[in-house]
Formats: C-alpha cells, structure tokens, sequence
C-alpha cells in the first residue's frame, strides 16, 4: 500500500514539473491541508522569499478595518479624480472593489494614515514575512523591502482560516467576504492575486466537501501573458491532485 502511495505521489510531482515546463513557467507552488499532514509541493525553497505585491491586500484589509479607517466593505472610498490606465481604477471603489481589482491607490491612501510604526506593530504581531517596510510606505509591498516565502504564505492563510489573528473577529470575517472568490458545486476559493515587476502570485484556500486546502503559487512574471498562469496553473494543480474536477 505504501508503494502505491509513493508511487502516486511521485506521478503527480512529475505531472506538475511538466506543467510548468511545458508552459514554459519557472516557479513554485505549494499546497498543504488543514491538518498539515498532506504537502505537494513543486520547487519550494523555504529560504526564499519574494515581494508580496498584492497578496498584502489581506493583511492590509485587516489593518485599514481594525484601524477604523473603512467602517465596512461596501462604504464608499471617493477617486481622487487621477485617471490610471488600469480602466477600473478610475472610479470611486469600496473596499470589496479595491481588493478584487487590486486597486493600489486606495491602498496607499490608508498607508499613510497607518503609518509606519503601526505597520511594523501588525507585521510583529502577524509574524508577516520579513517584517520590514522601508523608505516608501506608499510602496513598500509593491517594491519596497517587505518579502515573503510561498510557506510564510501559508502560515499566515492558516491564522486568516482559523481567526487566529490578533484582529476583532468581525473585521476577520469582512476580509473572508471580500476575499471569496469562487463558488462551484463542489469547492468555494477564497484568494488574492499578485503582480508586481517579476513577482506574480496566486495565494489562498480551497474547501470541498470534506477538506480544506491552503495554496501559494508564485512564478516568474517575464511578460503580461505569463499572468494567466498565476490561476491557471494552481487549478490544473488541483485537478491533477484530484482535489477539484
């Protein structure tokens, strides 16, 4: 039994490295159950770490709500007027909105009223990625000094599932409302995606009917095409591991 097992395992780990292969993907996935006991990883290197980009939407979300800088996901955050060429920025946004099309301004505006010394408060008390912002607290997840591994992903999806976070519950439960991104008949998704310069990502978590899965997809971002992948290649993941259809 436990050859078969193995031997399982060991087909799927090599139908994933052919995956990104034959997309032509460098990069690295990771998914674990809720109990940890189950792992696929493809290419994971703990020591590693990337720039959020906005995968920080999340702990953001948190912050700006607990902060009392946005009451709830739907009040309205008015446009500064500035026109960007990304077409659904351009027009006043909640924070539901901001976060599913990534909108930057309406983050940056919150960053400055949290500050820098109450960023690092939350970044300690979230135990996030490397802790540090730097110079530019409009940027620092985008291209600042901030970093993340895909496990220290994982780790802080873990504390988001089980409201282990040092955050008022409501606020947790706003941010799952906002983050929940698909529901089929046989799974719900709640996940972020992230792009800033080379750094794309696809991070979140995935129940079925009888399991719940944590995910971090990062690759290599090389051209705007390469986008696509960041989804794409965490779901044909999934299907390969039979966790989806």
């Amino acid at each position: 039994m436990l050859s078969v097992i193995s031997s399982n395992l060991h087909a799927e780990e090599n139908k994933i490295e052919d995956l990104y292969k034959l997309n032509y993907i460098n990069g690295s996935i990771l998914i674990e159950s809720v109990g940890g006991k189950v792992k696929y990883q493809y290419n994971v290197n703990n020591k590693e770490s990337f720039i959020p980009a906005s995968t920080f939407k999340i702990p953001n979300t948190l912050i700006i709500l607990e902060e009392g800088l946005v009451k709830n996901q739907f009040e309205t955050i008015k446009w500064d007027g500035k026109e960007r060429e990304y077409a659904p920025w351009n027009k006043d946004q909640t924070l539901k909105s901001a976060f599913q099309y990534s909108c930057v301004w309406c983050y940056q505006r919150y960053a400055k009223q949290v500050g820098d010394k109450k960023y690092h408060m939350y970044l300690r008390k979230f135990d996030y990625g490397n802790l540090l912002t730097g110079s530019d607290l409009e940027r620092f997840w985008l291209d600042g000094e901030l970093r993340i591994s895909v496990k220290d992903q994982i780790n802080f999806l873990r504390k988001v599932y089980a409201d282990e976070l040092p955050i008022k519950k409501e606020h947790i439960k706003t941010l799952k409302s906002i983050m929940l991104s698909e529901e089929r008949e046989n799974y719900k998704m709640w996940s972020k995606t992230g792009w800033s310069g080379k750094d794309g990502w696809y991070v979140g978590y995935l129940v079925t009917d009888n399991q719940t899965w944590f995910f971090a997809n990062h690759i290599e971002i090389n051209k705007k095409s390469d986008l696509e992948f960041r989804k794409k290649l965490t779901m044909e993941v999934f299907k390969i591991l039979n966790v989806i259809q």
